[in-house]
């Protein structure tokens, strides 16, 4: 009987190592790809996930995704920061560069099924409908980074660690299983591309001329200080705003036109509402408005409760009780119990 072939992104972390022993002992056929995306980090790498892929006598191939990946990952993600958003990444990386290029290699090799090191889980019906699901590890979810994803790569989408109890439980299998060079091997940094995590410096080499100092000042009107540069500075921000006063300060907007860094007290932060865009539904439209939901604001933020409504301009979130430190470009995802049921983008 011919196994069922799959196209695994083996990046040369534990996570997808130990998913493509999963995928075998489930009875597939792995092939693994590991995908350049940035240069400067992907040497490392490309030994481990070699070393990995030789291990389990996988079929593997680099495709380099590097033009890509700076024209829709890079670039954006520059461009935002410079207008005072704070983007999203991998949320636009996996749907755009990353399971993109695994569906097209399955395309190309003849393989029914994709497969990941996500921590989320998916539910299949019928109908060919699937539905995505929180990981059962909610240390580790990663689910809020998938929610983009359209059905039609959901349905070939397979992830082997949905069921994963723990990293703990990851890494006791790699090490049963002798995977080389992985099993110990740190976890890997939000954003890949920047080394270090130390964004405000890549932003300045890239972007010098953003940097522009400018007034800080209160939700009064005072001017307390001055900033290096809007793009160093988020909304919710309290530490490093190097101004001087009797009660704590945090960063409650931005005015671009005039190069401003507004800051005020945590009260100045709370919204009752938030208009979003770019809105996606992960199974499907809901019929009935307004909708019960939970959010999460940002990755690793407790769930929300909140409404979602339709108005003539887009979407509105309404919340349960305030919420604080909502920053424009960044993702609200959109929750029901235990389901992922779409999610879009904060607006200005």
């Amino acid at each position: 009987m011919t196994k069922p072939r799959v196209v695994l992104g083996l990046s040369g972390g534990v996570d997808s190592a130990v998913a493509a022993v999963l995928l075998l002992e489930a009875g597939y056929e792995p092939y693994a790809v590991t995908l350049r995306l940035w240069p400067p980090a992907a040497e490392t790498a490309l030994s481990a996930a070699q070393a990995v892929a030789e291990h389990l006598h996988l079929p593997w191939r680099t495709v380099d995704l590097s033009e890509r990946f700076r024209q829709r990952i890079v670039e954006p993600f520059i461009e935002a920061y410079s207008t005072g958003r704070t983007p999203n990444p991998c949320v636009l990386c996996n749907p755009q560069v990353k399971l993109w290029a695994l569906l097209a290699e399955a395309n190309r090799l003849g393989a029914q099924w994709i497969a990941t090191g996500h921590y989320a889980r998916l539910r299949r019906e019928a109908d060919g409908t699937v539905h995505l699901l929180a990981g059962r590890d909610p240390r580790r979810d990663q689910s809020y980074f998938l929610y983009r994803l359209p059905q039609s790569m959901l349905r070939r989408l397979l992830l082997p660690l949905g069921e994963m109890r723990s990293k703990a439980e990851v890494r006791a299998l790699a090490r049963d299983r002798a995977l080389p060079l992985v099993a110990e091997r740190r976890d890997s940094q939000d954003l890949c591309f920047i080394a270090e995590g130390d964004y405000r410096r890549f932003l300045r080499d890239r972007r010098p001329d953003a940097f522009r100092p400018g007034p800080i000042v209160t939700t009064d009107g005072r001017v307390v200080g001055e900033h290096r540069g809007l793009p160093a500075y988020t909304i919710g921000q309290r530490k490093g705003l190097g101004v001087g006063s009797d009660e704590r300060l945090y960063v409650v907007g931005m005015e671009q036109a005039t190069r401003t860094l507004i800051v005020g007290p945590l009260s100045a932060l709370l919204r009752e509402t938030a208009a979003l865009e770019a809105v996606v539904f992960t199974a499907g439209e809901p019929e009935a408005l307004p909708l019960p939901l939970q959010v999460r604001i940002r990755h690793r933020a407790p769930l929300a409760a909140a409404t979602l409504e339709r108005e003539e301009e887009g979407w509105r979130l309404r919340f349960a009780r305030p919420q604080r430190g909502l920053a424009p470009g960044q993702s609200a995802v959109f929750y029901r119990g235990e389901e992922v049921i779409g999610g879009g983008f904060f607006a200005d």
